[in-house]
């Protein structure tokens, strides 16, 4: 069994602040395939500045002790070198690298886009953001801020591999996108291996050209080009990427297995000239016949377990409160209720004789298969009465494998 914890909820899901159309039509219609544009009052005009508002960047750039990389720097298109605006960080920090605000200021008033980066792992609301959008689209999400001083251009035309969601939080930005030079491109294809096409195809018309403002958002599939530079004030904006798995994934985790096979093991023939077509040509026809027919036998499951054990360590779950957490497992009994921590993707399997395997994100736990009914019915969502488990024979089994989910932060009390 399979699940993933539902995420904890704001006043609207993190999808429909994005996109301003139903799921369903947005997946069918947009979702890999073409841009787009949405208004902030199509979206219900509330804004993103509760995720990230200018204060809260002077906050993060002066009284967090941000190191890089969590701050990136570009300035006419090129990222400007840490060692520009990191120094010590002062008397017990023993520390290098510690963003230094006032380099930050000489930087920013002379035309430097600052970039905030990994902002899913170290600001609260966009922590929060990321993990119910990254629940409602089942991928793993990154999520930076970019503020631009005014009438300024942080990067040229480039292309991402991976789709991002552009949120517009303060000032204007004027965006042009065009379709894609390399369409789907994988992460080991960046745009600068295309400069030139790229560049040509920037000359011409964009498919998109327009000016968003706070509250509007911008979808855009990996592979478009796209440029964006604020008009008479500053901007900031959000960029939410997702970086999605592909059937590629599937092919490198077919090529993972089949080195399991004898067959595809074998070296070639003794003072085989690899340069030459006529004789690599037989030895081809070998080797994709044999793959072919290992390929027939490929075990779904194994593949899956494959991108498993890459999906799902890329996407954390939501925090937990370590010491509120240890109060819990020192204070617990029947009357205690529980829910999954919210985000947690988990899989329940047999494991052996009378056992169960728990998979989460990052271990496996082995069980007694006793549990099994117990663990379906904590993970299921909700809250639940350590009192009320069943499948166990007793209260002090109960509180046994509760105590235990605690422990290995897989339940939170509630």
């Amino acid at each position: 069994m399979t699940g993933t914890s539902g995420p904890g909820g704001g006043t609207r899901p993190a999808l429909a602040r994005c996109v301003a159309m139903p799921p369903a039509r947005f997946a069918a219609v947009h979702w890999g395939r073409t841009a787009l544009l949405s208004r902030a009052e199509e979206l219900g005009g509330g804004g993103f500045a509760d995720l990230l508002s200018p204060d809260d960047v002077d906050e993060l750039l002066s009284r967090r002790g941000l190191r890089t990389p969590f701050l990136r720097v570009a300035k006419d298109g090129q990222v400007v070198p840490p060692g520009r605006y990191t120094g010590s960080g002062g008397a017990g920090a023993e520390i290098g690298d510690q963003v230094l605000d006032e380099r930050v200021l000489a930087l920013y008033a002379g035309g430097a886009t600052l970039v905030l980066q990994g902002l899913h792992r170290t600001w609260p609301p966009l922590i929060d953001f990321a993990n119910e959008l990254g629940a409602q689209l089942g991928q793993p999400l990154q999520v930076n801020a970019y503020l631009t001083p005014a009438g300024n251009q942080g990067f040229a035309t480039h292309y991402d591999t991976h789709d991002v969601f552009v949120l517009q939080v303060d000032g204007r930005k004027h965006w042009r996108a065009h379709e894609p030079v390399v369409r789907d491109p994988l992460e080991r294809q960046p745009w600068d291996g295309h400069a030139d096409e790229v560049a040509a195809v920037a000359d011409g018309p964009p498919a998109v050209d327009a000016v968003l403002s706070p509250g509007d958002a911008l979808y855009l599939p990996r592979g478009w080009l796209h440029s964006a530079s604020a008009e008479g004030v500053r901007s900031l904006h959000l960029t939410v990427g997702v970086r999605a798995l592909t059937r590629y994934s599937i092919v490198e985790a077919l090529l993972a297995l089949a080195a399991g096979e004898p067959a595809l093991r074998g070296g070639l023939p003794f003072g085989l000239d690899v340069a030459d077509a006529d004789q690599i040509a037989p030895e081809l026809t070998e080797t994709v016949k044999a793959l072919r027919d290992w390929l027939d036998t490929a075990s779904p499951a194994a593949v899956a377990d494959l991108l498993r054990a890459r999906a799902w360590p890329a996407t954390r779950p939501a925090p937990i409160r370590p010491l509120r957490q240890a109060a819990a497992i020192d204070a617990l009994d029947l009357d205690t209720r529980v829910a999954p921590r919210p985000g947690l993707r988990w899989q329940l399997v047999p494991e052996g004789d009378d056992r169960v395997a728990l998979r989460v994100f990052d271990r496996t736990l082995s069980l007694p298969g006793q549990c099994a009914m117990a663990v379906r019915a904590l993970l299921a969502g909700g809250a639940s009465r350590v009192g009320d488990l069943p499948g166990l024979a007793t209260d002090e089994d109960r509180l046994l494998l509760v105590r235990r989910l605690l422990r290995e932060s897989i339940l939170v009390p509630t």
